[in-house]
């Protein structure tokens, strides 16, 4: 079966054919161009923003896994009201302070161990380019000059070119509030207005402001994206991501913008497909700081939980699916994790030193089958989770050789290429647990196995378990 995966602007399941399929990279790979709405750097980001990131990284890697040459471009937006604001209650110069909650997202993103994006374009480093096409627009006669210096985007002259607002959702105009203008960057979701390319200086933005042939001014959030986006990209390009929350109005007023602007060939979209991922709820609700279930990756690691933990119940419920974030489920997500690992342990342990010539069919063909169904990780999951079964009952029976554990290392890396779930830190056992271990293999050598059975017993009530394998005792902690 082709991959299939759901369109929002199709409202369908359907198969992913890239755009441009005679464009190949040095190794002839067919490229796919890719870009996801990415963070805006005035805080931490928290555990809903990083379901997004995580199922783009998901996205990106599947594809690779299926031949294509992704080029996968990821926005920082280090200008915008929230930003502004905290400038302005900081005192600190933009870049400085956007400078630092950028490297520390990219600290959350390599935690959770997401491939970086090829490109990470500045919205600040991108103003020529802003200008340039909100020229295009004003030229067109879809965006006009306020008299305070601001531009905004004219949905009724864009709908009267002959174009649709309203492609990814279903607005229903005469119920919708209908404003004038907007000028807020993000605005209420039931209000159908004109919204700003670019905002006149106001005494509050302080120094941020660039010049322009309006004015002195900023960008608004929603032409930023359109603008990095093609100037990395192109006019037209394959795949848009974000949270299901961008997609009206960050992402409806994308494809207005850019289409409206003019650029793409005649018949050819912004973007061929749209993918969007669901809300996170923490405990059943909506994630709330007064609600104490606010989460960062950084508040889950300082209770004790791990970036692959938080990785792999991310991974665990369908991107289109509303998931249900708890910590019961990282505690899960540890326990699946041991099972994992016990039997990838116990595989590379029998392997040793043998190469394998191919990876084993059966693991790779299930998973590929059921990711190729829009990325169905619950199917992909369950296939894996079956192939560690069949692989214990082959070591309990002790028909497991070298050949074949190393074949079937090799598909379970080769499928791990997808999840990028990272291999488990080796437990350091404290230094009176390493000596009980030495104790017991002296007392078991002295043959004296009432007392190894009962430092065997101590060890367990101390949160540790000794196996005996070909290699001498291996400590495991409970």
């Amino acid at each position: 079966m082709a991959l299939q995966l759901y369109n929002t602007l199709t409202r369908s399941i359907v198969p992913f054919e890239p755009l441009f399929p005679d464009h190949r990279d040095a190794d002839g790979k067919q490229v796919v161009g890719l870009y996801c709405c990415g963070p805006t750097v005035y805080d931490y980001g928290h555990i809903g923003n990083f379901r997004t990131f995580v199922f783009a990284d998901l996205v990106r890697r599947y594809l690779e896994f299926r031949g294509y040459s992704v080029q996968h471009v990821m926005n920082i937006t280090d200008v915008e009201d929230k930003i502004i604001r905290k400038v302005r209650e900081t005192g600190l110069p933009l870049l400085e302070f956007t400078a630092k909650y950028t490297d520390l997202f990219l600290q959350d993103l390599d935690s959770l161990s997401c491939l970086r994006p090829k490109e990470l374009p500045r919205a600040t480093n991108y103003i020529g380019q802003i200008i340039a096409l909100i020229e295009k627009l004003v030229a067109r006669g879809i965006a006009y000059k306020t008299s305070d210096g601001s531009v905004y985007f004219s949905i009724e002259k864009y709908q009267g070119c002959g174009c649709k607002y309203g492609q990814l959702v279903n607005l229903n105009f005469e119920a919708m509030r209908v404003g004038e203008r907007v000028a807020n960057d993000e605005y209420d979701k039931e209000s159908l207005a004109d919204f700003a390319l670019w905002k006149a200086r106001v005494p509050e933005d302080g120094p941020v402001f660039w010049p322009s042939p309006w004015g002195e001014g900023r960008p608004g959030w929603h032409i930023e994206c359109s603008a990095m986006s093609m100037a990395i990209l192109g006019p037209s390009f394959d795949l848009h991501l974000g949270g299901e929350d961008l997609a009206f109005p960050h992402h409806e007023d994308e494809i207005a913008q850019s289409e409206g602007a003019g650029v793409q060939v005649p018949g050819r979209p912004f973007v061929k497909h749209w993918m969007h991922g669901a809300h996170l709820l923490v405990e059943g609700k909506k994630m709330s700081k007064s609600l104490g279930n606010f989460f960062t990756v950084r508040d889950l690691v300082a209770k004790g939980y791990t970036g692959r933990e938080v990785r792999f119940l991310l991974l665990s419920a369908a991107y289109r699916e509303t998931f249900n974030f708890t910590l019961a489920g990282l505690d899960g997500a540890r326990t699946a994790l041991a099972r994992l690992d016990e039997c990838i342990g116990k595989l590379q342990e029998i392997a040793g030193s043998t190469q394998a010539t191919a990876p084993a069919a059966g693991l790779v063909d299930r998973f590929t089958q059921a990711m190729d169904d829009d990325l169905n990780v619950s199917s992909a999951w369950a296939a894996v989770f079956e192939w560690v079964r069949e692989q214990n009952r082959l070591l309990a029976a002790g028909q497991m050789t070298p050949a074949l554990a190393a074949a079937e290392l090799a598909a379970w890396k080769h499928v791990n290429t997808v999840f990028g779930i990272s291999a488990a830190a080796a437990p350091e056992a404290p230094a009176e647990i390493v000596a009980l271990a030495e104790a017991r293999v002296a007392a078991k050598k002295a043959k004296d196995f009432a007392r190894a059975d009962a430092i065997r017993n101590e060890l367990k009530a101390l949160g540790w378990a000794v196996e005996d394998t070909a290699k001498g005792p291996k400590l495991k902690r409970l």
